[in-house]
């Protein structure tokens, strides 16, 4: 089966890990194997490898779903959901208007525009369905919709994911069955910018910027994060060139943006600013390095100073991200970059839920397609996914068999270095191209990035040879040398 220029790369020819793995279902796939003469193409493998990850998450949540999601339960049984209590608490189950009507206890939504639509069309459904008999409970009707909406969401990003680098669907596989993908999916609405932000790169690698640009705007709409890729691209662009691509993807990103955001701001100025002032307020929370300093009795960051700390860390993370790209021997791959990014960002960030780690899982799979590193990864999340559970058990209370404050930093530690590791990796990948799987997966020696769409077989405009070229340039002839010429 060929995907536009080359072959599909397979997986047990690929990784060490899924050929050694293979031997039970005979191992890896044969020369005269009739690849992609089948129904079951790559794409239709991964829907159904996605829903079925995805149906064990839920099948994990059944324990808190016909307890009412109760403390601590929720907790002990790792299946919390911030879903079904914000059903109520948000006024959607009065059937208030996001953002332009605030509940009665003076909190408005604190999620982006495009979040709060999904979780209005959700409401409307479940109102719906409240109506038909044998629906009786509002919060359980309302996380089951929510939940059918997000599959289908993780359904897009693992398709968008498999279209980005056409010759290696499969690595796709890391999304669709990511143990943090299916465990963590349905604590909260992170899907839906995950999968704009997915369509937004697999129309970036087929040279349609316009299109991701708008892609991108919707994700910015649904979640902050992506925002930061817009660093990425603009860094390559530096590098390559690349101006027209990086300004029609510009274009439709702010485009985009203003399209769902504009009316609400201006009609309801409040309820729409409140996510931003509220992510501007905070203070150190769950998750992050600085709550974890605070909780293992060392001197912590003071409240006042907190923002610019860590906003400090983060650009310091952020400038040896930029020396990478314009300094590299060979131009970094656009996941590359993008993973480096959004791995600074979660690591200095004041807060780290447990679900944040889906933004960093289709990043991973195209910066490093390796199931060893990958697991490595993921086994380190899957420590911190249990541990902040087990740690709410006990917080604020006495006497409880919650996790101690000294564990659950431990946690947060395993989690930043197992987020570390997967960075060197990428890291070591974008100074040691030989490293680059993607790059060396032996069906031509002339690959460069091929999901980098603009990007990928540009020439350098700058990079570490033009600061060469400037050091080795014979130095302006003398008058002497010029009249004896």
């Amino acid at each position: 089966m060929n995907t536009g220029d080359s072959p599909i790369v397979l997986p047990t020819h690929d990784d060490p890990v899924v050929a050694s793995g293979s031997t039970g279902i005979g191992g890896p796939v044969g020369r005269l194997a009739a690849v992609g003469a089948t129904w079951w193409t790559p794409l239709r493998v991964l829907i159904v490898l996605a829903t079925l990850g995805y149906l064990l998450g839920y099948v994990l949540d059944l324990s808190c779903r016909s307890t009412g999601w109760m403390s601590p339960e929720r907790y002990e049984h790792l299946c919390y959901s911030d879903i079904p209590p914000l059903y109520s608490l948000r006024g959607f189950a009065d059937g208030l208007l996001p953002y332009f009507q605030i509940p009665t206890d003076g909190v408005p939504l604190e999620y982006p525009v495009l979040t709060g639509a999904f979780m209005l069309i959700a409401a409307i459904f479940t109102g719906l369905l409240m109506r038909v008999p044998g629906f009786e409970n509002a919060a359980t009707t309302f996380f089951d919709v929510n939940v059918i909406g997000l599959w289908l969401a993780l359904l897009v990003a693992v398709v968008a994911t498999a279209l980005t680098v056409r010759r290696r669907p499969w690595d796709a596989a890391m999304v669709a069955l990511a143990p943090t993908v299916i465990m963590a999916s349905t604590i909260n609405w992170d899907l839906l910018p995950l999968a704009f932000a997915g369509v937004s790169l697999a129309f970036w690698a087929r040279q349609r910027p316009l299109l991701a640009g708008i892609f991108l705007g919707l994700a910015i709409a649904a979640k902050f994060y992506p925002l930061f890729f817009l660093l990425g691209f603009a860094l390559l662009t530096l590098r390559s060139g690349r101006w027209k691509a990086f300004t029609l993807l510009l274009v439709g990103t702010i485009g985009s943006w203003l399209v769902v955001n504009g009316p609400v701001a201006l009609l309801a100025w409040d309820g729409w600013s409140y996510f931003y002032r509220f992510s501007r307020e905070r203070g150190e929370d769950f998750g992050s390095i600085w709550f974890a300093i605070s909780q293992a009795g060392l001197t912590g960051v003071p409240a006042d100073s907190l923002n610019t700390v860590a906003t400090g860390a983060l650009a310091l993370l952020l400038l040896g991200v930029a020396g990478l790209v314009l300094l590299a021997p060979r131009r970094p791959r656009l996941a590359q970059v993008l993973f480096l990014i959004i791995a600074a960002f979660v690591l200095t960030n004041k807060v780290y839920s447990p679900q944040y780690v889906l933004w960093l899982v289709p990043l991973a799979a195209l910066a490093r397609p390796r199931w060893r590193d990958f697991l490595i990864w993921q086994a380190g999340e899957l420590v911190y996914f249990a541990a902040i559970w087990w740690f709410l058990v006990g917080y604020g209370m006495e006497d409880t068999k919650g996790l101690t404050p000294q564990w659950y930093s431990a946690a947060i530690v395993v989690h930043v270095i197992a987020t570390g590791y997967f960075a060197y990796m990428v890291v070591r990948d974008m100074l040691e191209p030989s490293h680059d799987p993607v790059r060396t997966d032996g069906f031509t020696e002339d690959i460069d990035d091929p999901g980098g769409g603009a990007f990928d077989r540009a020439p350098d405009v700058v990079g570490p040879d033009m600061f060469r070229r400037r050091r080795l340039r014979a130095p302006d002839p003398t008058p002497d040398q010029i009249a004896t010429s």
